[in-house]
């Protein structure tokens, strides 16, 4: 018969396997820090208010009094660095076209910029690195903008680090008027007629949904291997960029969402794994209305010299480059979400 020693080491060895299953569901996790129930309370509550909020518009004429807005959404940590080049993009603009929000981290001192930034900082909480509340962050940013303004019909969520690489009538006209801008729509028989009324009926949301990533189970198993089950298999989540535009509707599709965030305000294990806010949002809306959504974004990140073998991220293709509008530049992650040096384009020719 086998020894005592042996049949131990036997049923250590039959033992690893397990333990390296379950370890997940009762592991701390590793440096991440929960929500504070506080803030949770009060976000639900404004999300709650946007939500039965009766002021919505569906339809418009840019011939009518009452114009559509586009409400620029800046998620900082730090100085908005383009600030400058962000009031010259706005400078010549009509007031009654646009909106900004700036959701800076309160635990930073950040310098207040002048002109078009001033007064357009709103009621802000603690934000971390690869955490849900950066998810928090832009659905506060979401809430606060629906509440402000019915007239918000865009809403384009951006960091300090993006500069605009069109002019504002450019991206204004793209978006409200232009019948080809979004070229992933199919067109139809109505179309012509509400097109030389100023009109684009079907306004779709500009956001990176992806179903395929090299890292992607990584990802989906960062809290836990069944931990995503059963709101969000791994055949419904998706990847893409934080950094998109939605439309009013679809703004509302996340401020109402429950279930999945349920899932996604969880801690993970590995913080190298976790990067909620680029899963949130393409997974939700892809589950909630994917026609309804371009699956590309207008936003691209160059990260040139900063990451071997990433100069040419597959995501990043997915908007031809007339199409794009804004820009991320050159990205350091040394600090919160990426300091950047921003080659700004200066061959670039406005319509």
């Amino acid at each position: 018969m086998f020894s005592t020693p042996f049949v131990l080491s036997f049923a250590l060895f039959l033992s690893l396997p397990l333990l390296f299953l379950l370890a997940p569901h009762f592991l701390p996790p590793n440096n991440q820090i929960p929500i504070p129930a506080a803030d949770e309370i009060d976000d639900q509550a404004l999300f709650s208010r946007a939500v039965r909020s009766k002021s919505s518009f569906t339809r418009f004429s840019l011939d009518s009094k009452t114009k559509p807005k586009i409400a620029f959404l800046f998620l900082t940590n730090t100085d908005i660095h383009f600030a400058p080049l962000w009031q010259r993009f706005f400078s010549k603009t009509a007031p009654n076209l646009f909106n900004i929000y700036v959701h800076a981290d309160p635990s930073i001192n950040i310098t207040i910029p002048p002109g078009v930034f001033r007064d357009r900082f709103i009621a802000s909480k603690r934000t971390y690195r690869a955490s849900p509340t950066l998810i928090s962050a832009t659905r506060r940013m979401l809430a606060t903008a629906i509440l402000d303004d019915p007239a918000n019909t865009f809403f384009a969520v951006l960091s300090q680090h993006c500069v605009p690489l069109h002019s504002f009538r450019y991206v204004y006209r793209s978006l409200f008027a232009s019948p080809t801008f979004d070229k992933s729509r199919l067109p139809t028989d109505s179309d012509a007629q509400l097109t030389r009324m100023g009109v684009n009926v079907r306004y779709r949301s500009f956001i990176e949904i992806l179903s395929k990533s090299n890292n992607l189970w990584k990802r989906y198993a960062a809290r836990g291997r069944f931990t995503m089950m059963p709101e969000v298999p791994f055949d419904k989540f998706r990847v893409g960029s934080q950094f998109f535009m939605l439309t009013r509707h679809h703004a509302l599709v996340v401020l109402k969402d429950r279930q999945l965030w349920k899932k996604f305000k969880l801690p993970c294990y590995r913080e190298d794994e976790c990067y909620p806010e680029e899963h949130y949002f393409p997974t939700l809306l892809s589950m909630a209305d994917p026609d309804g959504c371009t699956h590309y974004t207008l936003t691209r990140v160059n990260w040139t010299g900063h990451f071997p073998g990433l100069r040419h991220l597959p995501w990043l293709k997915r908007a031809s480059e007339d199409k794009l509008i804004f820009e991320v530049g050159d990205t350091d992650w040394e600090g919160g979400f990426g300091e950047a040096q921003v080659d700004l384009p200066t061959n670039h020719k406005n319509p």
